[in-house]
């Protein structure tokens, strides 16, 4: 089945029609930048171009960064405040004209994983970390999702990891790898404890860096690269829309 999956984060939005059964994209994806402020209209808009880009007349997936339920995006971490409430789904598919499913981006990437990429076949516990413009988290036991787990908001030395830890910080304070690893391992080791998981798939945009940092890790559980890198998370929304 074709889908149009898209992918909603704090610095870029893309997307690309997705062949769900394969998991591939069908197309080169599509990126625009995220609005500043990211306001619930202003993406929205942002979204009917990638849209019209396309010209997509059909379903979407889309993932959003921050917990969803029912359509509505309950959280607003790095996007405009104005998401905390908002009937998300329903905006997009007036925006569009197209039947849209909202799920939490890191959940998105985790599915398309699980499926098609590092996590194929992986039972137990397994997290897969989206590290952007944040960390996003989504747990898997048994292949199983635990939805909107968010842990990338856990606190370390008085600090939400993300705020910490992600690619962002990592840009912007011109961390070097073995500095920017040292934060990520401590992250890692926390969440180790905490879950006891069997493997970690790391995603996002600071997956295809991974070999600059992955043997500084010294964390317990295995940690590998996801397999479809930073288009996990398009791949995963497309699914989702099959699943809603």
């Amino acid at each position: 089945m074709e889908i149009l999956g898209i992918d909603i984060g704090g610095t870029g939005i893309k997307g690309a029609p997705v062949d769900t059964e394969q998991g591939t994209m069908l197309t080169e994806r599509f990126r625009v930048l995220t609005p500043q402020p990211a306001t619930p209209e202003a993406v929205a808009e942002s979204v009917a171009h990638i849209v019209e880009y396309f010209n997509w007349r059909g379903e979407i997936g889309a993932g959003y960064p921050g917990v969803v339920k029912d359509g509505y995006t309950l959280t607003a971490a790095n996007v405009d405040p104005g998401w905390i409430g908002a009937h998300a789904s329903a905006l997009l598919e007036h925006v569009t004209g197209c039947p849209v499913s909202l799920v939490n981006d890191a959940d998105a990437a985790g599915l398309a994983e699980m499926r098609f990429g590092a996590g194929r076949g992986q039972l137990n516990t397994v997290f897969m970390l989206t590290v952007g413009t944040g960390i996003g988290t989504a747990l898997f036991v048994n292949g199983q999702l635990v939805p909107n787990t968010e842990l990338g908001h856990l606190l370390i030395r008085g600090k939400d990891a993300e705020q910490r830890a992600s690619e962002k910080v990592r840009v912007e304070k011109e961390l070097s790898w073995k500095s920017w690893a040292r934060r990520f391992n401590e992250y890692l080791v926390y969440l180790d404890n905490l879950f006891w998981p069997d493997m970690f798939i790391i995603g996002g945009g600071v997956s295809k860096y991974f070999s600059k940092f992955s043997y500084r890790l010294t964390v317990r559980a295995r940690v590998v690269p996801a397999e479809l890198q930073n288009d996990a998370g398009i791949v995963g929304a497309a699914m989702a829309r099959i699943q809603s």
